[in-house]
Order: structure tokens, then C-alpha cells, then sequence
């Protein structure tokens, strides 16, 4: 039996709207966010997806993100929560290294880029072998969901990767132990701009 999961980052933070970087940090969503995630609510209807569970981050921004796309009992769990930046986190994103060396963030204190693929496929590979739900809801972070993607990148089935705004939706099929890749949606906030 194969599962879709619909992997979905949080929608825009205080933290994002001042360029910090947030990592284990929190923040709470601007009104910015929160209409962010009201406009993605709707690519499920519109896309007649009906969701059947629904799980986030143990980081607020998740949680107050999925409230506003379903009201579906939900789980938060620990191993969907972001990249842990060590010393950089609540710093000016300037700071964030542009190479993406998956050995840099371990020198600071934080995690490398294998220990958050590590941990998110453990996760969300322990969500689809207990819960036996066709269509999964799962809101966690860019850089978590990032480290995800390329822990599974070579069952993808689409290599059509567009920047992961708020609230864009990634959607993976899982069939015979793997995670597949299928197609990324990132919402029209144009609405919002102001």
C-alpha cells in the first residue's frame, strides 16, 4: 500500500520577517504567516485531497501553521523540528554559511546535515509505519525538510525543486520502504504583498 505525505514548511515567522536565523529557536507567525497558511489551506480542497492525520515540529510556528490548514486531532513530535544551528541560532541570517558544508553547524554546536536526515527519516518513517492513513499532513521546517529531501533524492521521481517559501508543500510518495519525491508547490501570496 503506498502513503502520500504532504510535507509542509511553517508560514513566515518573526524571525523570517527580520532575516534571523531560527533553527531550535522559536518565533511566532506574523499576521503575515498566518494568512500565508489560510491561502495554503486551500491547495487541499482545491486539489480534492482529503487529509486523514496530521502531525508537526514541537516548535510553535508548526503547530500554529497546521492549525490554520486542518482541524484534524494532531501529533508534535521532537524528530520533525528544525536544523539545530548551535551558537548561530537568533542571528542575522548573513551569518548562515552559502557553501552548505553538512560538517559546519557540528563546530558551532549544532547538528550536521546527516544528523537531521538521520533524524527526520526516522520520524517520519516511524509516522507512516503506525499510522496507516492514504494522506499524511506534516508540518515541519525548510532546512529540515531540505535535509529530508536530499536524504531520498535518488527515488525521486521529479527533480523540479523551486525555493522552499512558507508554506510550500512538498508531496512524497512511500511504497516498499521509500520515500519518492513527486512534486513541490509553493502558493500565490502575491495577495499579500503589501
Amino acid at each position: 500500500m503506498s502513503q502520500t505525505i504532504y510535507l509542509m514548511r511553517h508560514g513566515q515567522t518573526l524571525f523570517n520577517s527580520q532575516h534571523r536565523i531560527q533553527g531550535w529557536s522559536d518565533s511566532p507567525l506574523t499576521e503575515k504567516g498566518v494568512n500565508q497558511a489560510k491561502i495554503a489551506s486551500q491547495y487541499f480542497p482545491e486539489n480534492q485531497i482529503k487529509l486523514e492525520s496530521a502531525y508537526c515540529s514541537t516548535l510553535e510556528r508548526t503547530e500554529d501553521t497546521l492549525l490554520q490548514i486542518t482541524d484534524l486531532p494532531y501529533k508534535r513530535l521532537k524528530g520533525l523540528k528544525e536544523w539545530n544551528y548551535g551558537v548561530f541560532e537568533a542571528e542575522s541570517d548573513y551569518l548562515y554559511p552559502f557553501n552548505n558544508d553538512a560538517n559546519f553547524f557540528p563546530l558551532f554546536g549544532g547538528e550536521s546535515d546527516l544528523d537531521v536526515q538521520k533524524r527526520m527519516s526516522t520520524t517520519i518513517k516511524d509516522i507512516v509505519t503506525q499510522d496507516h492513513s492514504s494522506n499524511i499532513l506534516i508540518v515541519s521546517h525548510g532546512g529540515a525538510i531540505r535535509s529530508f529531501a536530499r536524504a531520498w533524492r535518488k527515488y525521486e521521481a521529479n527533480s523540479n525543486y523551486l525555493p522552499y517559501e512558507n508554506c510550500c508543500v512538498l508531496k512524497f510518495i512511500y511504497e516498499n520502504d521509500v520515500f519518492s519525491f513527486q512534486n513541490m508547490y509553493n502558493h500565490d501570496f502575491s495577495s499579500l504583498e503589501s
